[in-house]
Order: C-alpha cells, then sequence, then structure tokens
C-alpha cells in the first residue's frame, strides 16, 4: 500500500497543476465569434455617463443618437461604420464641430442592419460634405434603434 502512496498522490497534484494552467489561460484567451454572420463594426463614442438624466442633458445637441448601458454606465454613441476610415470620417466630422470623440470596436450578428449599414458606407465613402455626412449618421443611428435595440 506504501509502494503505491507516492504515485497517486503526484498523479494528483500533477492534474489540479495542470488543470489550474489550463483554466488561467481562458482568461487571457481572445474571445472569437460564434456566428459566421457576425462582423466587426465601428462605433463613434461621444461621451460615457453616470446616470441617464446626466447623460440626456449632455447630448441634446444631437438629433440622434444610441446608448448602451454597461457596470451601470451610459455610453452614448454618435456614428456607426463597417469601416474604420469611414468612421475616423465621422469622428473628424464630430471634432470638427468641438466634440470630442472615440472609436471602438464592437461585433454585431444583425444581418439585416450590416446590409444597410453597408449601403450607408459606399454613401459615406463618396462624400465630405458635413451635411451628408451628419444626415447619414442620423439616418443609421434611426436604422440602428429600429432594427437592433427592437429586437432586444
Amino acid at each position: 500500500m506504501k509502494k503505491y502512496l507516492f504515485p497517486v498522490t503526484f498523479s494528483l497534484l500533477l492534474g489540479v497543476m495542470m488543470a489550474y494552467f489550463l483554466i488561467s489561460g481562458y482568461d487571457k484567451a481572445d474571445s472569437i465569434t460564434v456566428s459566421k454572420n457576425a462582423e466587426t463594426i465601428y462605433y463613434v463614442q461621444k461621451g460615457v455617463y453616470s446616470n441617464k438624466e446626466n447623460m440626456t442633458n449632455n447630448m441634446k445637441d444631437f438629433q440622434h443618437y444610441i446608448y448602451n448601458v454597461e457596470d451601470n454606465m451610459y455610453y452614448t454613441y454618435i456614428g456607426i461604420s463597417k469601416s474604420k476610415k469611414n468612421a475616423e470620417k465621422i469622428k473628424k466630422f464630430y471634432e470638427n464641430k468641438g466634440y470630442d470623440t472615440y472609436i471602438k470596436e464592437k461585433i454585431t450578428d444583425n444581418v439585416s442592419f450590416l446590409t444597410i449599414l453597408g449601403q450607408y458606407d459606399e454613401l459615406l465613402a463618396q462624400t465630405s460634405e458635413d451635411g451628408t455626412i451628419e444626415v447619414i449618421c442620423n439616418q443609421v443611428l434611426s436604422k440602428y434603434e429600429e432594427l437592433v435595440n427592437n429586437e432586444y
């Protein structure tokens, strides 16, 4: 019986150590797309607010915007694009108007919205007029509210 005590104990310790390293590796692993229809899209973020009232007061200048609640914070977005170049164009447009903006990457799998976004991206890529950029942004955000937000 004593001759089996060391190999069994050693095997158990080795198994526990290997399980620990295997599981801890998942914390550092990049996430992968689960849906084959999912695509990365770029959101132009305007700000982060601690409550809805503060967000509403600070977003009065914008005809359309969307927001997500993450960790009890309200993240507001004023532009969306499938193209990083177009997202930069939207960011520059709003920065020229005096607003600080940031670009965030997110993944969505709403096929209807992605199709419409692709069409608006083509229009956005072909224009440099401020009025047209603003109209396209408002239309995209309106479609996002209709197709994506109503999904939940």
